[in-house]
């Protein structure tokens, strides 16, 4: 190993393929290539919402990652690395598209701060006689709703629906938070938010979702009526 790359502050597993990379293998730039590849067409997503134009997104990311192997200096992971090109590029492609997500949306809280991310109705009035401010309608329970329910296919893509249908700030820290698992550090550096921003985005994304599938769930499954 290099003594540049042993001292780039890159984790061992990020050095050792590095070397590889710029070596020429082959089979680790097929893997890595693979590793990533439904991660960068998800958040390519985020900023250019037509299909064929992300996957263009992520073709062109890859030819400015692997032209930019020489010249990476290892101050970040070489995941962070490679979405912080994609951003770039998704970033270019959007405005020339003319229908580019504003990226300064990204690193700050876009739809109104105020609003709530549970409906007001789900609590009872604030001069309730003993509950004040209490739910009303708590989250439903899912104990007993059978796990090929929760697992199915109808139900994941009602999960993926609801994502699709976030504002862009919030669906890019739930995807990837809880679709890709990453972390929060990981979040904030991409997307240049501070550790609290990304908490409340991440809140009000998993609260649209639950409720989302909350409903989906609570209606008799086909099977069931069938």
């Amino acid at each position: 190993m290099s003594v540049a790359v042993a001292n780039s502050g890159l984790s061992l597993d990020d050095a050792r393929l590095l070397e590889s990379l710029r070596r020429g293998d082959e089979t680790a730039l097929i893997a890595w290539l693979e590793m990533y590849e439904s991660a960068v067409v998800r958040l390519a997503m985020v900023y250019v919402r037509n299909r064929a134009v992300a996957e263009e997104v992520v073709q062109e990311t890859w030819v400015g990652v692997i032209r930019g192997l020489e010249r990476f200096e290892g101050r970040s992971s070489l995941k962070t690395w490679i979405f912080r090109i994609l951003a770039n590029v998704a970033k270019t492609r959007a405005q020339r598209e003319g229908r580019s997500v504003p990226f300064s949306a990204l690193g700050r809280i876009p739809d109104d701060p105020t609003e709530p991310s549970v409906d007001p109705d789900r609590f009872l009035e604030a001069g309730h006689a003993r509950w004040p401010g209490h739910w009303a309608a708590p989250p439903s329970s899912w104990r007993a709703i059978p796990e090929e329910r929760l697992l199915s296919k109808e139900t994941l893509t009602q999960i993926q629906e609801s994502i699709e249908m976030l504002p862009p700030s919030q669906r890019a820290v739930i995807s990837l938070r809880d679709v890709e698992g990453w972390t929060s550090e990981e979040v904030c550096e991409l997307l240049d938010l501070s550790e609290g921003n990304q908490r409340v985005l991440l809140h009000r994304a998993r609260s649209r979702v639950r409720a989302a599938l909350e409903q989906h769930l609570d209606e008799p499954s086909l099977a069931t009526t069938s």
